[in-house]
């Protein structure tokens, strides 16, 4: 090597070295920097679903962490697709941020025609915080006391027995659609705005079943308001023990367990996410968080935002041939 060549080398090091610290110093100055100002946490749901209050749980520690305000702002309707949209046009500076659940995937095959956003490329994702299983809830007046007691009461009474869902597009709509193809029976579905309406409705008596989140209901089951008829979760909840799963009483194979997580707007900085999936795994790694969630048969987790976009990937598929297998649609 020419003396020349080895001062260019070194020279080609030095500048390496010097891009390498100016970037190690940017992120450190944008985590150090923000956030800014106050955080808004969208929850695309209306208010009294589990969505919601776990919006609330990590707002509330999150902004300690952050040493900010963290607002929950309920965006609820359209399926969880209005406030998903406003999230998906907001500015790329860890400012807005959307608490998300199976119905971000599931839209992408259900109402892709209607879209404003794509749940892949207009998201950037920073962490998965929970997992909720849901359960099969009956108002107390349906004469149905079991799983299979509720198929065979729906197969001699087609169309007739009102199953109400958080609305189109949810999880608890994907999973009652499943319900419908595996068992083959023919009941009518009505979409609410929102899981807190649909319990309303079922306390009322306007509908007579729907899936829940297993912390929504267990309230109403423990009073005896709500009868708790099985789990569509592929493996029972040491929580809720006594539970059958759907797969137990005569749908082999049947899982459908609600999941949760927080994304940012596409283009938001690493070192912003990186900061969030952080602060956020603290809060779902905390012992009395954990607590407050096991106790209602949830689970909390911390994913890396790699993991769980490549979990949303996975559920964008998973979903697309429920959808086709079930021929769901939207009322």
């Amino acid at each position: 090597m020419t003396q020349p060549s080895r001062r260019h080398a070194i020279a080609l090091l030095a500048a390496a070295a010097l891009t390498a610290a100016l970037t190690a110093s940017g992120v450190a100055s944008a985590q150090a920097t923000y956030p800014s100002g106050p955080v808004r946490l969208v929850v695309p749901y209306p208010p009294g679903g589990f969505t919601d209050l776990l919006g609330r749980l990590i707002a509330e520690r999150l902004a300690r962490g952050l040493g900010q305000q963290v607002l929950v702002d309920n965006k609820g309707g359209g399926g969880s697709t209005i406030g998903t949209g406003i999230v998906a046009r907001a500015p790329a500076d860890g400012l807005t941020l959307l608490l998300v659940a199976p119905d971000l995937a599931i839209n992408e095959s259900l109402v892709k025609d209607k879209l404003t956003y794509n749940a892949l490329a207009d998201f950037t994702p920073v962490i998965q915080a929970a997992w909720s299983p849901m359960v099969l809830v009956t108002n107390p007046a349906l004469p149905a006391k079991s799983v299979a007691e509720f198929i065979a009461l729906a197969k001699a009474t087609p169309g007739k027995i009102n199953f109400g869902s958080g609305g189109n597009g949810t999880g608890a709509h994907l999973a009652l659609e499943l319900f419908k193809t595996r068992a083959a029976i023919d009941v009518l579905h009505v979409p609410y705005k929102g899981n807190g309406p649909v319990m309303t409705a079922l306390l009322g008596g306007e509908v007579s079943a729907t899936f829940l989140q297993y912390a929504v209901a267990r309230p109403h089951i423990a009073t005896g308001k709500l009868r708790v008829l099985g789990t569509p979760s592929g493996a029972r909840s040491p929580a809720m023990g006594d539970v059958p799963t759907l797969a137990e009483s005569g749908l082999p194979g049947f899982d459908v367990q609600p999941w949760f997580g927080i994304v940012a707007p596409k283009g938001t900085p690493a070192p912003v996410v990186a900061r969030l999936n952080t602060e956020i795994g603290k809060v779902m790694r905390d012992p009395e968080v954990r607590k407050l969630l096991a106790d209602s048969a949830a689970e909390a987790v911390a994913t890396t935002p790699e993991e769980f976009g490549r979990f949303i990937a996975s559920e964008v598929d998973r979903w697309a041939k429920v959808v086709k297998e079930s021929g769901a649609k939207i009322e």
